[in-house]
């Protein structure tokens, strides 16, 4: 009996240090898998920001040109030759439209009835037109993508 009960605590023993072992590896493991995740985590972060950083640096230099143009209105300005001073801020306008438009910028439509998704009203007063129609734009507004920036601001028809 002594020797059955010693055969099993060595049993025990070898069994306690397998179960030990694949333990310690098990930990191993899932400590290799942690830290290769947090330098994922941060390798993923630091691409972000240099996506972040790309895309502004783009917008920054869609936008040199248009800052360009407005330094030579202002200089136009200064001389008195205001026939150059309203064509420079027209090329400044349409440099700015261009530019935002390229980076997905579009105007919210104001035509027809008024959307409270996109426009934004302001007044509503009688008029000929149907009750609910947008008839008159304050600021207008824009959308980035399918997300609205700034929200139309209209007067809407009340009828007659």
């Amino acid at each position: 009996m002594a020797e059955e009960a010693s055969t099993n605590d060595t049993e025990l023993e070898e069994k306690l240090t397998e179960v030990e072992r694949e333990r310690d590896e098990y930990l191993n493991d899932l400590k290799r898998v942690a830290a290769d995740f947090e330098n994922y985590r941060k390798r993923v972060a630091r691409d972000q920001e240099g996506m972040v950083a790309r895309a502004h640096e783009r917008l920054v230099q869609e936008l040199l040109p248009v800052l360009d143009d407005l330094e030579r209105a202002l200089e136009a300005a200064a001389q008195h030759e205001e026939a150059k001073l309203e064509e420079g801020v027209r090329l400044v306008h349409r440099e700015l439209v261009e530019a935002l438009t390229r980076e997905g910028l579009v105007e919210v439509e104001t035509e027809g009835q008024f959307d409270p998704h996109v426009h934004e009203a302001l007044l509503s007063q009688p008029s000929e037109q149907e009750d609910g129609s947008v008839i008159e734009v304050l600021q207008k507004g824009y959308r980035l993508g399918d997300r609205v920036l700034r929200p139309a601001r209209v007067v809407v028809s009340q009828g007659e």
